[in-house]
């Protein structure tokens, strides 16, 4: 069913938001592709890798749980995650986290 299939390279404002304890990301491919989505603090530094690896065409759905790389919960405060996909495409949004 091609109506079904994604149009575009997309990243879609996570909900909650802002969120607890955890929230979720969507995002959109229109083919298969070699994605990353990270999450960043306001200062840029990276907090936790959500993905890396090559996802086929469709609606994805990621779950953030609030904790860094080494599974610390991090603090309150606004946090940007960016998709990196295909042809260098990145998107980006915006996201807070309350304690």
């Amino acid at each position: 069913d091609h109506a079904a299939m994604p149009a575009d390279f997309t990243l879609g404002q996570n909900y909650p938001n802002p969120f607890n304890a955890s929230t979720t990301i969507l995002f959109s491919l229109d083919k298969p592709s070699w994605v990353g989505l990270k999450v960043y603090d306001v200062a840029g530094r990276l907090v936790t890798s959500l993905v890396q690896e090559k996802l086929p065409t469709g609606t994805h759905r990621i779950t953030w749980d609030g904790k860094d790389a080494r599974g610390q919960q991090v603090a309150s405060g606004v946090y940007v995650y960016r998709l990196s996909g295909p042809d260098g495409l990145t998107r980006l949004q915006k996201m807070a986290l309350l304690k």
